[in-house]
């Protein structure tokens, strides 16, 4: 009877991953392709404000997304893109406690919500660069926010579907639609696990992608560094974006939206001056 229910299990499970659309993903970045010279460089650093941060790889990925895709727009065509250099990216976004200890707790009021495990939200663009500067002169490493084309190859860690798990999503994979407006089972189920309603998660409450990194779909939206530009509509090597513009990017999905906006290849934007309780940011140390 042990080995049916066993076996019953193991179906069951099977089957939510299909219903998920799962894929196969990457294990980890694929290594091999790292130039001689970075050979040696390790594979997660963490900084003195306990920053974790993994290595990825160059490599090349198909950025955006096909028409097929449900939630596509037009502005996510789908190009390809070659990362020629390896990057180290955070694995979470910025954490309140992160933020003090850089600017103080009087330059944003010590009294936001979560904890200080909570991503820091309502923060500028502007505001990040302040960040950047200040943590830069400490003299300990060079740090920067990533690429649009950085952002979406990391979050896709190897895979090609809507998300990095498959082409569906559910509560336990991310959180988003955590929102008192339109209560949702995702919000009841945030509920059950001690999570607050109307407010993001503590960084690392969900499950990592296949490269390690936390809450990349959803949580809280994420600063990258372009400003807003249709894509190009041939291959592509470390793009920037363009040099000025009116709306910087920002990428991920929040606690507060559907899951669509969660897709890896979705885009959004807002001005750097905006300040949102959904919107925070994550960082690259730059590789000396």
């Amino acid at each position: 009877m042990t080995g049916l229910v066993n076996r019953l299990l193991c179906l069951l499970a099977a089957l939510a991953l299909l219903a998920l659309g799962a894929a196969p993903a990457l294990a980890q970045p694929d290594y091999s392709k790292l130039p001689a010279k970075y050979a040696s460089l390790p594979k997660t650093v963490t900084n003195d404000l306990g920053m974790k941060f993994v290595l990825i790889p160059p490599g090349t990925f198909m950025m955006g997304s096909p028409d097929s895709e449900v939630g596509h727009q037009h502005r996510e065509q789908q190009h390809q893109v070659t990362l020629t250099r390896p990057y180290y990216l955070q694995t979470t976004e910025v954490t309140l406690k992160q933020w003090h200890e850089v600017m103080g707790k009087r330059w944003l009021a010590a009294k936001r919500p979560g904890g200080p495990k909570a991503p820091v939200v309502q923060v500028s663009f502007f505001q990040t660069q302040q960040y950047l500067y200040k943590l830069n002169h400490m003299g300990k490493a060079t740090y920067r926010l990533p690429t649009e084309a950085e952002w979406e190859y990391a979050a896709r860690a190897g895979s090609t579907t809507s998300y990095p798990w498959g082409s569906g999503i559910n509560c336990n994979r991310a959180m988003y639609a955590n929102n008192s407006l339109k209560t949702s089972e995702c919000q009841r189920y945030y509920l059950k696990r001690g999570l607050k309603a109307d407010a993001p998660a503590p960084v690392g409450s969900f499950p990592p992608n296949a490269w390690g990194l936390y809450d990349m779909n959803g949580n809280v939206w994420e600063w990258v560094s372009d400003w807003l530009a249709p894509y190009p509509k041939g291959p592509v090597s470390d793009p920037l974006g363009p040099v000025n513009g009116e709306w910087r990017v920002r990428r991920g999905g929040s606690w507060f939206g559907g899951p669509l906006v969660l897709r890896s290849a979705n885009r959004n934007f807002a001005h750097p001056a905006s300040k949102y309780n959904t919107l925070g940011f994550r960082l690259v140390r730059n590789i000396e």
